[in-house]
């Protein structure tokens, strides 16, 4: 999987928020607001592909959690993302 071109992350009024820019995201009229463990996920994304596997490894090499409460959270993450159109595979 990868970020789609034309999502960014945002710092707005101390929010991180996910916009999109440019003609392509036209029709994305949504300011996404990501919490932190959120906002990890999208950075660890926009370092290219990457896998459910991977982003799952990367969370448990920053935060404090269970490998199977982080695998639940990065799918129900990316299950969001990809129905926003903000990644594919």
């Amino acid at each position: 999987m990868r970020q789609k071109k034309g999502f960014v992350l945002r710092n707005v009024c101390g929010d991180n928020v996910i916009v999109g820019e440019g003609l392509e995201q036209i029709n994305f009229n949504k300011l996404l607001t990501l919490n932190d463990t959120a906002t990890f996920l999208w950075n660890e994304t926009g370092k290219g592909e990457f896998t459910i596997e991977s982003l799952v490894e990367a969370l448990t090499e920053q935060y404090d959690v269970d490998p199977d409460v982080a695998t639940t959270d990065v799918k129900r993450t990316l299950d969001r993302w990809l129905e926003l159109g903000l990644i594919e595979n």
